[in-house]
């Protein structure tokens, strides 16, 4: 059996930490991707948002400034002529959908003479059939 070298790492909410939360989420990192960024693994980050609420709040601060800071340049682009980038200010912001439209148009015109003829083929195939009974014998 081997013996595992156990290290107790001090959680605290230093302003390093809350530094690298805070740019973790500004990046728009989340939960066990932005604690590991931030330095800490997982269970020392979620234990250090339990223990000191300040460290939730670096995680929220950042991830409103990133969101700030990109709905600036969208919308920077959509007021400078980027339609697409407006186009898509309305659909997620305003919740604008595209019009779908289908237009099916079908014509199709039945000939009776046509229709007739199919139907006295088919009428002469069956009279042509040879059935026969249980003793071998032909009917028509």
């Amino acid at each position: 059996m081997r013996s595992l070298p156990l290290t107790i790492r001090e959680i605290k909410a230093t302003e390093a930490t809350l530094n690298r939360i805070y740019d973790a989420a500004k990046l728009g990192l989340k939960g066990d991707t932005l604690a590991l960024a931030a330095g800490m693994l997982p269970t020392e980050y979620r234990q250090l948002c339990v223990l000191d609420p300040i460290a939730e709040m670096a995680a929220q601060k950042g991830k409103a400034d990133g969101e700030t800071e990109m709905a600036t340049v969208l919308r920077k682009a959509a007021l400078e002529g980027d339609a697409k980038a407006a186009l898509d200010i309305l659909k997620h912001q305003h919740g604008w959908v595209a019009k779908q439209a289908i237009s099916v148009e079908v014509d199709q015109r039945i000939s009776i003479v046509g229709a007739l003829a199919a139907a006295e083929k088919r009428a002469m195939d069956v009279t042509d059939v040879e059935v026969k009974d249980a003793d071998n014998r032909i009917q028509r």
